[in-house]
């Protein structure tokens, strides 16, 4: 286990140290100490490490993160994990706004809530979350799944291509072009897995399913007025 000292040794060091780790690398582990809510944590990781942050983090910890496991271990700021490409990203705490925004792969798991725009424009990332999201979450999601196993708050879904989103709790209001969708069994089976993978007990049959009523895909002259 590598330990970096945040605040004795600074973001810019940190990152560098990180960036500096390839595919062989035989230093697999490091564990980051008072990083006392500071930005840009660990963005921009390309290598099969893991990464521990003892304590909450500001903006944008874990961003476009490639192959990497970043835990941490407090809460994250606005755009934790926002565009990661692969790899995993844990929130033991809470996660600001626009958590996993444009997120292309990879697994985000908040183990806390998530604030507005949870999964804005997501484009193939897989997030769960265990507690609830707030508003205008997964807005323009083009594909990917949001797993939410509490509630989530007003304009869920609005304006949504083909991305999967997972309730268990009530939704507050549906944005546009965003409805209910029927659970299928091989839905079910993808959200068995996520749930898993989220290291999350709920049942998937407790949840339901909202997606795309693909009414916006083609213009309309009505809409125009």
């Amino acid at each position: 286990m590598q330990t970096f000292d945040l605040e004795a040794e600074g973001l810019r060091a940190l990152n560098e140290t990180l960036h500096a780790q390839a595919d062989n690398t035989n230093q697999t582990k490091w564990e980051i100490v008072n990083p006392r809510g500071s930005h840009a944590i660990a963005v921009g990781l390309d290598a099969p490490i893991e990464v521990n942050v003892k304590g909450s983090t500001g903006y944008y910890c874990a961003g476009m993160n490639q192959q990497a496991t970043v835990n941490v271990h407090g809460s994250a700021g606005p755009g934790v994990a926002e565009n990661m490409m692969s790899g995993t990203v844990v929130i033991e705490g809470d996660a600001s706004q626009y958590a996993g925004a444009t997120g292309h792969g990879g697994t985000l798991v908040i183990k806390g809530n998530a604030s507005s725009r949870c999964g804005i424009s997501m484009k193939g990332i897989d997030i769960v979350v265990h507690g609830n999201i707030g508003h205008m979450s997964a807005f323009m999601a083009q594909s990917g799944n949001l797993v939410v196993c509490g509630d989530a708050g007003d304009a869920l879904g609005d304006s949504i291509y083909e991305a999967r989103l997972f309730v268990r709790g009530s939704v507050k209001s549906l944005g546009a072009d965003c409805i209910e969708k029927e659970m299928r069994p091989e839905h079910l089976e993808i959200l068995t897995e996520l749930l898993e993978r989220g290291d999350c007990d709920a049942k998937p049959e407790e949840f339901k399913r909202y997606g795309s009523a693909r009414t916006l895909y083609n213009f309309n002259i009505d809409n125009a007025y």
